[in-house]
């Protein structure tokens, strides 16, 4: 499985509780996104597995149905061992060759880079794709300042080419056309999905933005 969609959805705790998150993740997934993350801030590895044992015992076998990768948030045991497609680490949960000898060669991995420069080192080290971000202040980022916008060009440039790059922090609907002008191609948006009235609908809004560009 690759990572090759526009959209890139977050099932974060912090907006959603467990009862409602495979009604969520459903959501989602019907609405489009191409990568759907499982980021459980405030719980551990095994908390993590168990939130999805006990809630979304069929969220690997849903993804799949709709060809979308499954991603784990910075827990390498867990994607193992809940067998999802891939693993999103941050800039100091280790090297990409200390998580492979975890999650073995097959597993999807990307990064969360916060400058070009970081881009860059993430394609040289061989990750999957990247996270590119904050562009704005966000509640889901606290005390990380949002970068600007006006990176979006070089790294697209540099890294967009070779590696799926998704833009995100604080961008929702009413921002999307100056980030899509900025240059972005694939965005992660986050709590303007989740707390959307209609958490399908509104993704396939703003695929649709997506998609004209």
């Amino acid at each position: 499985m690759s990572i090759d969609g526009l959209l890139y959805g977050i099932l974060d705790t912090g907006y959603v509780e467990p009862e409602q998150m495979l009604q969520v993740a459903e959501a989602l997934l019907e609405g489009g996104v191409g990568v759907l993350q499982l980021r459980a801030k405030g719980y551990d590895c095994a908390g993590v597995i168990a939130l999805v044992r006990e809630h979304m015992p069929h969220l690997v076998e849903r993804c799949k149905v709709h060809g979308v990768p499954f991603v784990i948030n910075d827990f390498a045991e867990a994607a193992v061992e809940l067998q999802a497609d891939g693993l999103h680490i941050g800039q100091d949960d280790g090297s990409l060759e200390s998580v492979r000898q975890i999650v073995g060669e097959h597993m999807l991995i990307g990064r969360s880079t916060h400058s070009v420069s970081q881009a860059c080192a993430a394609l040289e080290e061989g990750f999957d794709y990247i996270g590119f971000g904050p562009l704005f202040p966000t509640p889901t980022k606290q005390g990380r300042p949002g970068i600007g916008i006006e990176q979006v060009s070089e790294v697209e440039k540099k890294v967009g080419g070779k590696i799926p790059v998704f833009c995100i922090g604080g961008i929702k609907p009413q921002n999307l056309e100056l980030v899509l002008a900025s240059g972005a191609r694939r965005v992660v948006i986050v709590s303007s999905l989740l707390q959307a009235e209609d958490i399908t609908k509104a993704a396939e809004q703003i695929l649709n933005h997506l998609r004209a560009v």
